[in-house]
């Protein structure tokens, strides 16, 4: 396998910390690499130096003659006066790029929905970003070092984008740096994981579940490694093998192995215990939707949306930026009327929201953390029964991730994800019963994304949580819903059903966001015996698209404990479950367009 990139000896110190001390990796064609650790520790310094956009303080980094190397930066370097087309393409003309497959795909992929002549000065900063991506990626390059690619990116984007890099860059060609706290997409693309952590990097082979399975084995036979980590560790491992079929199928991850680690760990949740206390804490009435909808005049937003939120229910919800997703919280925490319809609550519910921005704080900014969190209250207990357990403030902070010289820092001086942490922190201690997560993964390394989902695993109570981090959203809920065409949608098959969802309707030309109106236009409603025909032939095909959907993940989960020599077998099932994937295609466009007709 070639050389691409070497470096030897690197250190890189700053007046008040030492970042590495002495460190030496390589790139070679093929390699993948996810570059993984805590917030601060150099994740971004480290790929900045092996990229040549920082020098180090000793140590060289060396480049095979006419390698090229294209970085993907946190910050915003596009010129404001470019128009998008020229930002990506630069000046070929249209015949030369529209002729250029890898060009089309990208186009497809990130700015189906951007004006070709707008100015860079009118987009938002996420439409910018997607910008800046597309720019470089349809660049020539044989090494890519991209910083949190994934940030303003939706699902589906995401999706597509772990897809493009893994056919652009096969087991022999290029080599690819990420620095991302996405875990599913450093699942999904890196062959190789590389942890960044107290001055050194440690390599690991295979993605995020197989790092996190050497992690495991490496902390147990180091008594010197902190005992919380190694715990939440083989916590996350024994969720990945349980909850998360699909990672099975990777030969890399030892089945074996994994299971004999996490043979003593409890499921990460007690459902049982935790409705039970959160029947007692809400009673059995939370927040119904009853045939609700929101206008904003002409535009209609959500229609005809019936859900009643059950008591310890832990639910996600997926659409598109524009589909309405920040409408349904506002019906369920009080925030938004509803044009249509009623929204009935509980008399014992109360709704917290974690939002986007970081309202909670502004008051505090001057005050330390310690005082913040103790003025609010003393304990809080977690958990029900024989796992309840009562926290003071300094026990969740520690939790957290917070260090005792970090309890006296005012909050102004915390980091993004710091005061991230704070933030859900002063909402957990105010008790509510119904807990509404709105993007709450920002700003966090993925070890504090684990301590965040080991604090809502003992949480009791009903959980709305939305978020571009698929491996969030399956990690901390139970069910999950998408809008679609302003309805909201139950999801049986989870993530990969809504990307299916949305693949049908952009190939049949629907949107997420097209308004009843443009629906009856584009497709006539049926009415009477008609409607009631098309609703039963609906029920059915649900019930058929459920039982591919189950025939499907047995498949490719046993499919990852044959013999791996037997290639005709191999070859004979893949065509298989190909054949059941192209069924279930056809008839979720035929329920698609029933539903349609249906209105």
């Amino acid at each position: 396998m070639a050389h691409l990139l070497g470096a030897e000896a690197l250190q890189l110190e700053y007046p008040t910390k030492v970042v590495f001390d002495s460190i030496s990796l390589g790139v070679n064609e093929g390699d993948r690499i996810g570059i993984v650790g805590r917030n601060g520790d150099g994740k971004s310094s480290l790929m900045a130096m092996l990229a040549g956009r920082k020098q180090p303080d000793a140590g060289r980094v060396t480049v095979r003659s006419g390698v090229r190397v294209g970085v993907l930066d946190q910050a915003d370097t596009l010129d404001d006066d470019d128009t998008v087309g020229h930002a990506v393409v630069g000046d070929l003309e249209e015949y030369e790029w529209a002729g250029d497959a890898r060009i089309r795909d990208i186009i497809a992929g990130l700015l189906v929905d951007l004006d070709w002549g707008k100015s860079l000065r009118d987009l938002s900063g996420g439409q910018r970003r997607r910008v800046a991506l597309a720019q470089l990626l349809a660049g020539d390059y044989d090494i890519l070092a991209l910083d949190e690619p994934t940030n303003h990116l939706d699902v589906e984007a995401i999706t597509w984008l772990a897809d493009h890099l893994i056919r652009r860059w096969p087991a022999s060609s290029g080599g690819l740096m990420v620095v991302t706290h996405d875990r599913w997409f450093l699942d999904a693309v890196c062959t190789v994981t590389w942890e960044v952590h107290d001055r050194v990097v440690d390599p690991f082979e295979g993605g995020y579940a197989a790092y996190i399975l050497q992690r495991v084995e490496r902390d147990r036979q180091s008594a010197t490694i902190e005992a919380r980590r190694q715990n939440l560790a083989r916590k996350e491992l024994a969720w990945l093998r349980r909850g998360a079929p699909a990672r099975t199928t990777k030969p890399k991850f030892r089945i074996d192995a994994a299971n004999e680690l996490i043979s003593d760990v409890p499921e990460i949740r007690d459902p049982v215990a935790l409705q039970s206390l959160a029947v007692s804490r809400l009673g059995k009435d939370v927040v119904d939707l009853l045939d609700t909808g929101v206008s904003y005049g002409d535009h209609e937003v959500l229609r005809d949306v019936e859900w009643r939120l059950a008591p310890g229910e832990r639910t996600g919800i997926l659409g598109v930026n524009g589909a309405g997703k920040s409408t349904l919280l506002g019906l369920i925490s009080g925030d938004v009327e509803p044009t249509v319809g009623r929204v009935k609550r509980g008399k014992t519910v109360q709704v917290a929201t974690l939002t986007q921005r970081l309202d909670e704080l502004e008051q505090h900014l001057n005050d330390p953390v310690r005082v913040v969190i103790a003025s609010l209250r003393t304990t809080y207990a977690f958990g029900s029964g024989s796992k309840s357990q009562e926290l003071t403030p300094g026990q969740l902070l520690e939790r957290m991730g917070f260090s005792t010289a970090q309890l006296s820092t005012p909050v102004k001086d915390l980091s993004g994800g710091q005061k991230r942490r704070l933030q859900l922190l002063l909402i957990l201690l105010e008790q509510p019963n119904v807990l509404i997560l709105d993007e709450p993964t920002n700003d966090l390394d993925t070890d504090m994304l684990a301590a965040m989902e080991d604090l809502l695993d003992s949480w009791p109570g009903t959980l709305i949580v939305v978020s571009h981090d698929r491996y969030f959203l399956e990690r901390v809920t139970d069910q999950q819903y998408a809008i679609l065409g302003g309805r909201l949608r139950h999801l049986p098959g989870g993530v990969d059903e809504y990307l299916r969802l949305r693949h049908i309707e952009q190939t049949t030309g629907g949107s997420s966001g097209s308004t009843s109106s443009s629906t009856s236009t584009a497709t006539p409603a049926l009415s009477g015996a008609d409607a009631r025909a098309a609703q039963k032939e609906v029920s059915s095909l649900e019930r058929r698209l459920m039982k591919i959907d189950k025939q499907v993940s047995a498949a490719r989960t046993a499919l990852a404990d044959r013999d791996q020599s037997d290639y005709e077998g191999l070859a004979a099932e893949m065509a298989r479950i190909s054949g059941l994937e192209s069924e279930r295609d056809a008839i979720e466009e035929r329920w698609f367009s029933l539903t349609e007709q249906i209105g």
